[in-house]
């Protein structure tokens, strides 16, 4: 099978605003005040767009594969996530999110039925559900600066 290679660098000095580049792409990430400067998305508000913008994109490739003329496909993500722990006030729970709901609409000239069937198969190859669903090895390196 062939794999692709995706990789995205972050940088974070003395405030909570974190440098990311990606490919050719420059972009940012923050905290909302008072512990940030509320000038970007926070990391988590990044990964539900992320979530969103497969299933957008994944919705788009099986359309075109099946052949449904696809209008459009709106996504709102949403999930609830315990702050105490991952502000470390609390050893009790956990980091990640305790629930994830992902509401999808689908405009398109197809019956319930198709659009039904086109949910379930965003679901199935949607490359970011996938890596929160089921387990994926997650290695962390230390590199020691030099």
């Amino acid at each position: 099978m062939p794999k692709k290679l995706v990789s995205a660098k972050a940088t974070i000095g003395s405030s909570y605003e974190i440098d990311l580049t990606t490919r050719q792409f420059s972009f940012k990430v923050d905290q909302p005040k008072p512990s940030g400067n509320d000038i970007a998305p926070t990391p988590l508000e990044y990964f539900f767009a992320a979530l969103g913008a497969c299933a957008c994109t994944i919705g788009k490739i099986v359309s075109d594969q099946k052949k449904i003329d696809l209008n459009s496909i709106n996504v709102d993500v949403e999930g609830d996530v315990e702050t105490d722990f991952l502000l470390g006030k609390t050893k009790e729970g956990r980091a990640g999110f305790t629930s994830i709901r992902v509401n999808i609409e689908i405009d398109a000239n197809a019956s319930d039925q198709e659009k039904r069937e086109l949910v379930d198969e965003i679901k199935r190859r949607c490359p970011v559900s996938d890596n929160i669903e089921n387990i994926s090895n997650v290695e962390w390196i230390y590199t020691a600066r030099k």
